[in-house]
């Protein structure tokens, strides 16, 4: 068995002033203004456009982000629907008894409780347990998809996740507040982070990085 902390990969993502251009040149159309694009103009008409509101001509710019976390954290970002997509490994599918996968599952380390906690301690010999009783049941014949009913909520799934900057925005709008579970924000609020550090205009005005949040 194997324990990971969760992390991230962004897979596409313009950069930020390529991100900008585009939403200048989409946005401008609305009002044709395009005579008034310059070489500079598109970080303060885009800060105006999500100052307005008008944050439809976000939808112009796409990035996707593989993201590695347990699946219930997984099963929280897939409620999220509105232009976006989801590829999403499968239990149905994968057989963790095969060498590819370590002949082992892997699982997301709690990141509430100290490795030397009776929490913790109980929550490894569990992972044990689930571990033990999956590769049994493949060992009796059983399906993956059989099996997988007695895998634990920490085991790790790998999910691609692609959304407009719209839907990004609203995704880290609730996923990265205090009132969202802790492994939620341990993996989103980075992703928030990186994509606020590759274009600071279109994020600035979010409460986690006016805070400059960290303790995830």
């Amino acid at each position: 068995m194997q324990i990971i902390d969760p992390s991230f990969e962004i897979i596409d993502m313009p950069d930020g002033a390529d991100i900008l251009k585009r939403i200048e040149l989409a946005g401008r159309t609305c009002y044709k203004s395009e005579d008034k694009i310059t070489a500079n103009s598109a970080e303060a008409f885009v800060r105006r456009i999500i100052k307005s509101g008008h944050h439809s001509v976000l939808e112009h710019v796409t990035a996707t982000v593989r993201i590695i976390c347990d699946r219930g954290v997984s099963h929280e970002l897939v409620r999220h629907r509105i232009g976006i997509a989801f590829s999403q490994a499968s239990t149905r599918y994968c057989n963790y008894s095969k060498y590819k996968f370590g002949h082992e599952i892997t699982v997301i380390r709690p990141m509430w409780w100290d490795t030397t906690s009776i929490e913790y301690q109980l929550w490894e010999n569990s992972m044990a347990v689930a571990e033990y009783a999956y590769m049994t049941m493949l060992e009796h014949n059983s399906t993956p998809q059989q099996a997988r009913s007695v895998l634990p909520n920490s085991l790790a799934t790998e999910i691609v996740v692609t959304a407009n900057m719209r839907e990004w925005r609203h995704i880290f709008a609730l996923r990265c507040d205090t009132a969202a579970h802790p492994q939620m924000r341990q993996i989103m609020i980075p992703i928030m982070q990186e994509f606020h550090k590759r274009c600071p205009a279109m994020f600035d005005d979010m409460e986690v990085c006016k805070n400059n949040v960290t303790d995830h």
